[in-house]
């Protein structure tokens, strides 16, 4: 095993914080982003797309100024950034606020206290499917993992139709619909993956390269020929150094690797991003897809071509943290069962439990404030919501249960959780059951797990982050058709510690949204007039055989 840690010397820890500015005018884009498709009305920053990285230091200020220039409203999640104190800024629009008017101007304050790998993107009506999205990339001075230089690949998917005709087409009675008909092309840090650019490296120096999966749907790994990957950071989080030959992403994780450069510079190589039609119908060059990119030790070196690329699954039960933390021991257990249902009219909805998430008429997180006692019972919140109220700093074990054809990666807001257990839903033997070890083991932790289809994962967290966090999928399809739910962090300890910037109120303000009561409105336990929590029926095995029939799955 090769040792990457060094000891950094405390001159680098002297470094002052600083604000970050961004000015981001929020705009339409039409453009087909240099692929053999037709161009679409897109969101992107300053009429331009890609948007441009954003790059920190860790103890910076993220100040993003938001002009809406769209005319819908608008908002911004700094994925994985846990918010401590911030709820507010977290960018759902209808539970830490009501998002940005169309036509108004908004800031975030975000002070930057973890570094890591993350992502900026649009959390309203799903507006990242359409472009707007960027990598966040918070470096630490003291960073054990001192490098030579870094790469990053940050991969998505552009569909030639929005967000809001794939969710049309989903929607036809019977879920017969399938926008696969209008396959996507992949963009490797915002370009067509086949003009993917080289990298060079440097005989015996350490290269970081950081991974970040903006897809919409689509699994994707990383592999460099004849080069060990050593898994570093996983989700923001650091871990002891985990070799490996490739890389598995599910969409809005995000993996660190460490590569050692060889010590000559005899031979050129190629890295590998390949796009897996797993859980999606084949499609000639879009799933699966295989791009290459040169890796460089001389421009006039041979090239190393090799007859196979490894692909494997991303093994996390075998993944320690760096900083040890042993396995959570649980307060309480709850079985989450990751499943769609239909209505009377064969309209399909994607659910949790069976309950299709609907926004509440006040933002929930102004409710936990200005509801009192009633904050901590979960119909203050609307049963359209799913809420579960959780105890500030109790230990919760999330049983993630997926017993359809469709897989699931399930990410939380302001929080990491450990990954404990994985098996398959029809196992009755306990043959599948592979679990962390109970002692001298660090779990890994990460804010986003990919729960394949036919699979359970038990994760556990702390609820040590008063506020109103998101639990949902992650495929912008699902939390479009209503796969998601809330959970309220230390209600009591929320409305002694937290005031409400008057620019998040005002946004309210000119929307015309109530900012005080339950989820009707009401500073009572008066829900009349509140969303009505949809009649759902499980999908039969005929419901299940005509989506399958059609391609595949939504």
């Amino acid at each position: 095993m090769m040792r990457f840690i060094k000891y950094v010397p405390l001159l680098f820890s002297l470094v002052q914080a600083k604000q970050v500015v961004q000015d981001w005018d929020i705009t339409y884009v039409t453009t087909n982003r240099g692929l053999n498709q037709p161009p679409k009305r897109g969101v992107g920053v300053n009429n331009k797309l890609p948007i441009p990285v954003v790059r920190a230091e860790l103890g910076d200020t993220l100040i993003l100024n938001v002009r809406n220039s769209l005319d819908v409203p608008t908002s911004v999640h700094a994925h994985g950034i846990f918010q401590h104190g911030t709820n507010y800024y977290d960018g759902v629009p209808m539970v830490n606020g009501c998002g940005i008017a169309p036509g108004t101007n908004f800031t975030y304050e975000i002070p930057l206290q973890q570094s890591g790998t993350y992502w900026l993107h649009g959390h309203a009506a799903e507006q990242n499917f359409d472009g707007l999205q960027t990598p966040l990339i918070i470096t630490d001075p003291n960073d054990p993992y001192q490098v030579d230089e870094e790469y990053l690949f940050a991969v998505d998917d552009w569909w030639p139709i929005t967000i809001k005709e794939s969710l049309a087409i989903l929607q036809q009675p019977g879920g017969l619909g399938t926008p696969f008909v209008y396959p996507p092309q992949t963009l490797i840090n915002g370009v067509f993956g086949n003009l993917t650019k080289p990298v060079t490296f440097e005989p015996e120096k350490t290269y970081r390269i950081r991974l970040v999966s903006m897809m919409s749907l689509p699994l994707w790994e990383f592999a460099i020929d004849d080069h060990e990957l050593y898994i570093v950071e996983v989700d923001g989080v650091l871990t002891k150094p985990k070799a490996v030959n490739v890389v598995r992403m599910a969409p809005a994780q995000r993996v660190s690797v460490l590569v050692r450069a060889k010590n000559t510079v005899a031979k050129n190589y190629q890295y590998h991003i390949t796009v897996l039609d797993e859980y999606v119908p084949p499609i000639p060059g879009v799933y699966p897809a295989q791009f290459d990119g040169a890796v460089v030790y001389h421009p006039d070196a041979p090239m190393d071509i090799v007859q196979s690329i490894p692909s494997e699954r991303f093994d996390e039960l075998s993944i320690e943290t760096l900083e040890y933390e042993p396995m959570l021991e649980a307060d309480q257990s709850m079985f989450l069962n990751l499943t769609y249902g239909f209505t009377e009219e064969e309209i399909p909805f994607e659910t949790i439990n069976l309950i299709s998430y609907q926004d509440s008429l006040v933002p929930s997180l102004f409710s936990a404030l200005t509801t009192g006692e009633r904050a901590i019972n979960p119909i203050t919140y609307g049963p359209q919501t799913n809420t579960r109220v959780l105890k500030y700093n109790e230990v919760v074990e999330m049983l993630f249960w997926s017993p359809t054809e469709l897989p699931h990666p399930m990410h939380l807001h302001g929080h990491v959780f450990q990954i404990i257990e994985r098996g398959l839903v029809n196992d009755t033997t306990g043959a599948s059951r592979r679990r962390v070890p109970a002692t001298g083991f660090s779990p890994l932790q990460r804010d986003t797990v990919h729960v394949t289809q036919g699979e359970y994962v038990i994760a556990r967290f702390r609820a040590n982050n008063p506020g109103v966090w998101n639990l949902h999928c992650h495929f912008s399809w699902h939390i479009g058709l209503g796969f998601n739910m809330l959970m309220v962090v230390g209600p009591r300890e929320l409305q002694r510690t937290m005031r409400l910037p008057p620019a998040v109120v005002e946004q309210c303000r000119i929307q015309g949204i109530a900012t005080h009561g339950n989820a009707a409105g009401h500073n009572s336990f008066n829900y009349m007039g509140a969303p009505d929590l949809p009649f759902l029926e499980a999908a039969l095995p005929e419901a299940a055989a005509k989506l399958a029939a059609a391609g595949g799955s939504i």
